[in-house]
């Protein structure tokens, strides 16, 4: 969280260093700040098909910029919690699996999205209700981590199926969204969104378990197979922990406010137009 509120003082701090004039601003606004408070469904080997969404929080900080009366780009940085357990299926094969992550992650997303109605001509001219289209492309930034007699062990350093994996991966953002006009210089924003990823390790689960006895860590020889805390045998070498043919993926359902900024290019522009009379004592 200290890194989204040090993001945005330094976006708004840079824009408001770039104020032009109350005329120039009535124009000529066509960039936007985004704020938005999200929730983030996890889809993945530690949840049922069937659970569609599972409201966890989410943060959204950006700027958009309109390049025409009907395309903008959008860059968006987004603090998301994500997380699954075998504790919750109904399924039995799951259940008696009991394995379960949590984890905090960011994604840094840039995308294009289409109005279905253009802009006026003038931004407080736009119409009061809209819908879009976006896609694009980010990357996320992700650490899975699960609880153990009461603490949180990370647990792609414990190597759980033998494979050290990357903490990142490319992520496809695509989806819909319904805006309205709220005042002249301000958008409320319902976006559902959907990220395609390229890991299918963000719950640390994929394809097979190892040789519990390999591990010289008893931490990760716990958290490897988890069996044993329900009174279940554990799982012997190449026995199926998860499904490598499907990669995980998210979806952010988002409540987020567009604020249109002034801004100026142009930095020699006089910050006011009227000249300031003098004071003479």
């Amino acid at each position: 969280m200290r890194h989204l509120l040090l993001l945005s003082l330094v976006i708004f701090a840079g824009l408001a260093a770039e104020a032009q004039s109350f005329y120039s601003v009535r124009r000529d606004r066509s960039l936007m700040a985004v704020a938005g408070l999200n929730t983030s469904t996890y889809y993945g080997d530690l949840k049922d098909n069937s659970d569609l969404l599972d409201a966890k929080p989410s943060v959204t900080l950006g700027l958009m910029y309109y390049v025409n009366k009907r395309i903008a780009a959008r860059a968006e940085f987004s603090w998301i919690t994500l997380s699954g357990a075998d504790a919750n299926s109904k399924e039995d094969g799951k259940l008696q699996r009991n394995l379960s992550f949590s984890s905090g992650n960011y994604e840094l997303a840039v995308t294009g999205l289409v109005n279905l109605i253009p802009q006026g001509g003038r931004f407080y001219q736009r119409p009061t209700f809209n819908v879009y289209a976006f896609g694009g492309l980010g990357g996320l930034y992700f650490n899975p981590k699960a609880k153990l007699n009461g603490d949180k062990y990370a647990l792609r350093p414990l190597k759980t199926e033998g494979v050290e994996y990357s903490r990142f991966s490319l992520v496809i953002p695509y989806g819909l969204g319904v805006k309205y006009k709220l005042s002249p210089y301000f958008n409320g924003i319902l976006e559902v969104g959907w990220r395609k990823t390229f890991t299918d390790y963000i719950d640390d689960v994929s394809s097979a378990h190892v040789d519990n006895a390999s591990f010289t860590d008893p931490i990760a020889r716990q958290l490897a197979d988890r069996r044993p805390e329900i009174g279940l045998p554990v799982r012997p070498a190449g026995a199926k922990r998860g499904d490598p043919t499907n990669d995980d993926a998210y979806m952010l359902v988002s409540a987020k406010l567009e604020y249109y900024l002034p801004y100026r290019f142009n930095s020699n522009r006089k910050l006011y137009r009227s000249k300031r009379k003098a004071i003479y004592r």
